[in-house]
Order: C-alpha cells, then sequence, then structure tokens
C-alpha cells in the first residue's frame, strides 16, 4: 500500500494551495477513513497568508526559437508560487531569476520561500547549475503562465479514540511538489500505522494522524483547534523523510520525557535497529516547534539527513519499502509499550499533609544536624513526593520515574499508595 500511495502522489505538484495538492486530498479520502478540514479562502492567522491556488500552465526558456528550459519538466522546475511573466531578458536579467543547487551540478533544487511570503513574488525558474553556467550572452524569450484562484488550506486527520480523551498526535506534511522522502514518506507510514491501530479491539489512549501543509497548515490547524480538544494532546511525533537509505533518528521533544518518545527510545534499542538520538532542533528542523508553541511536546523520527532533500532527486525511487515497514514496526511496538503504561492523573489541589495519619505518604528527608547522613536514594523518593503536587496534565509512570531518576517499580508502588488514599488515579 505505501509504495503504490507513493507512486501515485509523487509526481504531482503539490504545492500547498494547488489544484495537484486538491487532487491528493480526493485520492486519499477515498481511500482512507479521513476527515477533512479547511481554512480560508484568504483567512490570516498570526501574521501568515494563505497563498493563492497556483497552477503553472505554460513554462519555458527559449533563445533564438529553440528550447532552452522546460520548466514543465518537472513540479520543482518553475519556481512554487512564481508571478506570471512573458516577455524577452537578456543573460543578465535571466539569471537573476534562475536557482540552482550550489552543492551539486546536476540537482534541481526545491524553492519553496515565496509560499510563505505570498506579497512578495517574483517569477523564476529552478535548474542544473550546469545548465545555468552554459547559459550565453544574448536575448531569452520567457514564458510563464499560470492559473491563479483564491487558495484554501486543506488538511486531512484520522482519529481513533481511546477509553480515554488523552490522545498521542502524529504529524505529516502532504506537501511539496514531485518528492517522495521529504512529507510523503511520513504520510504513508502514518496511514499504514494507523491501518493496524484500527484493527485493535480496545485502545486505552486516543490516536490521531494530521496531514497538514508543512509549517503554514500546522499553525491553521493547531490555532483553529478549540482548546479543550487541544489540551488532550499528550504529545506526539513528527513522521518525516522517513523512506531514504539513511540512519533512523528519534529527536527528543524541548522536554524530551513524552510516553510516546520515550517507548520510541525503548522499542529501537530493543529491535536493535540502527539508529541515533538528539536533542530538540538537533537532528531535524520542521514543524516540531509549531506543536511546542501550543503546548504539545513533539519528538520526530526520521531519516534526515539524506544527500537527496529539495532536490528532484528525491523520487519514488529513493525509497526503500523495508524501511519504511521498519518505521511502522517501531511505531507499532512503541504504542503497545504506551498502552501497557498506567498514566497518572492528579485529583487534588494544593498541597496535601503527608504526614497526616491519614495519608502517611509523607518521605522524611532527615536532619543533618541531628545526625542523619545524605541518602541518595531517600532524596530522590523526596523529589518524587514533591513532584506530585505540581503536576499539570496526566503523566505515565514511566515519564515521573525518568523526572526523578528512580526506577518504574518504585514509582508505581509509591504513586498507588496516593492512589488508594484518592488523590490520584493510575489508568488504565
Amino acid at each position: 500500500m505505501m509504495m503504490e500511495v507513493l507512486r501515485d502522489l509523487v509526481p504531482l505538484d503539490r504545492v500547498m494551495c494547488s489544484p495537484d495538492y486538491d487532487r491528493t486530498i480526493e485520492y486519499l479520502k477515498q481511500r482512507f477513513p479521513l476527515t477533512e478540514l479547511a481554512y480560508g479562502p484568504g483567512a490570516e492567522h498570526n501574521g501568515w497568508v494563505i497563498p493563492p491556488s497556483w497552477e503553472a500552465l505554460e513554462s519555458r526558456i527559449e533563445k533564438d526559437g529553440k528550447l532552452v528550459y522546460d520548466g514543465k519538466w518537472h513540479p520543482v522546475a518553475t519556481m512554487a508560487l512564481s508571478a506570471p511573466f512573458e516577455g524577452t531578458v537578456d543573460l543578465e536579467e535571466l539569471k537573476r531569476h534562475l536557482h540552482f543547487d550550489h552543492r551539486y551540478d546536476d540537482a534541481v533544487p526545491f524553492h519553496f520561500r515565496g509560499l510563505f511570503r505570498s506579497w512578495e513574488r517574483d517569477w523564476g525558474f529552478c535548474v542544473p547549475k550546469s545548465l545555468y553556467d552554459s547559459l550565453q550572452p544574448g536575448e531569452y524569450q520567457v514564458t510563464i503562465r499560470t492559473r491563479e484562484e483564491p487558495g484554501a488550506l486543506r488538511m486531512l486527520e484520522w482519529d481513533l479514540p481511546g477509553e480515554l480523551d488523552e490522545t498521542i498526535v502524529f504529524g505529516t506534511n502532504l506537501d511539496h511538489p514531485g518528492v517522495a522522502n521529504d512529507g510523503l514518506s511520513g504520510v504513508v507510514v502514518g496511514l499504514e500505522l494507523f491501518t493496524r491501530l484500527a484493527k485493535l479491539p480496545r485502545r486505552n489512549l486516543g490516536y490521531r494522524l494530521v496531514l497538514t501543509q508543512g509549517i503554514m497548515g500546522t499553525e491553521y490547524y493547531l490555532g483553529h483547534q478549540e482548546p479543550a480538544r487541544r489540551e488532550k494532546l499528550l504529545a506526539g511525533v513528527m513522521l518525516e523523510m522517513i523512506g531514504s537509505p539513511t540512519q533512523l533518528a528519534l529527536q527528543y521533544s524541548r522536554a524530551g520525557d513524552s510516553p510516546i518518545e520515550l517507548a520510541l527510545a525503548d522499542e529501537l534499542a530493543r529491535r536493535g535497529v540502527d539508529h541515533r538520538t538528539g536533542a530538540f532542533e538537533e537532528v531535524v528542523l520542521n514543524d516540531e516547534y509549531m506543536w511546542e508553541a501550543y503546548g504539545v511536546p513533539m519528538s520526530a523520527l526520521t531519516r534526515f539527513p539524506y544527500r537527496e532533500y529539495h532536490t528532484h532527486w528525491d523520487d519514488v525511487d529513493l525509497m526503500r519499502p523495508d524501511l519504511l515497514l521498519e518505521a511502522v514496526d517501531v511505531l507499532e511496538g512503541a504504542i503497545e509499550q504506551v498502552e501497557a503504561t498506567p498514566l497518572i492523573f492528579k485529583r487534588f489541589e494544593g498541597n496535601v499533609c503527608l504526614s497526616n495519619p491519614a495519608y502517611d505518604l509523607y518521605v522524611d528527608p532527615g536532619q543533618v544536624a541531628f545526625g542523619d547522613k545524605p541518602d541518595p536514594r531517600r532524596k530522590k523518593l523526596r523529589l518524587l513526593m514533591d513532584t506530585i503536587p505540581s503536576l499539570t496534565r496526566p503523566i505515565s509512570v514511566r515519564q515521573l520515574a525518568r523526572q526523578v531518576d528512580l526506577d518504574e517499580e518504585t514509582v508505581d508502588e509509591y504513586v498507588r499508595r496516593w492512589e488508594a488514599k484518592g488523590l490520584l488515579e493510575l489508568r488504565p
């Protein structure tokens, strides 16, 4: 299924608002139980402006009646959201509108910045450096004809409810014209994962797959969510650039201790998968910071970096089906771990007098002045005791154990004593 979807969708010119992006939405809605959300046209949010729906109808460079460059040969060959232009220019002027990858002679880069600055539009092409260097002085005839209309941000989500309202979210990017790994590989991994999760007889937690345009789509999605629904998002994972023959990487969220990323770290190690880990923004910089700005701890599973990134070389032939499946299996195993780890819900406010015989939960830190010797374990237990009243969101036993540097068994035994006094609830 994953390779079939990639073969069908990769060739399309999936800029964030475009007829081919709309075709992508309709294709996926026909194949999977996805719900559509849409924002716009023209709606501004936090300074972000939805670009027009754009399509290049004709795009070419000619000289002396001969074709020099076909801007339609690949979706990245015409600059995304290029302004229309028809006219004759000299070589100096033409080169101001040609964009190439300075690292490679034959790669055609993806020029995306105009999509996020639609108020600053220009015309242009993306070309190989070898072509740029070979151009001779003279006059060039440039033709870029486009079709435009008001644009809307269309996106999809797949919600799988659980026994609890608390939800783990998986983010993916559905746009990026003509490429496979950057965006679509995460989409197909997410779809395969949710196809498996949908078959489970029951789920303790909810799970949500979100397919949006990169950066801007995520901002509109989160900014327009009802706060009560958004607050139920415990944590998430960005699935991105995950099908290339490069090493798998787990990038942690800012806090680095959400249930799903801890489970992913354990699952990667348990399976012996060749991988590395990194702190927030140490491996990749994508939509993670958008989710974090709305209070959702967001880790990432990726195979970035890879040589073909943001070039036309990022195609279906680059995709490794076995590595796509490896990512799905790791994610499924991590979810099994999350499902088996209790969540702690606080059922009180303020600070309870834990030394009161009615509770008997106090951890005495000792007093050095009276002859008590430092006890590192007792210090950690005291930290555990002091941490519980400050919890603001549900937390897993594993998370809490990591925060106070104690083993899970000790933490589980202590919090269940709190539960027996009606102060906490552990679910499931």
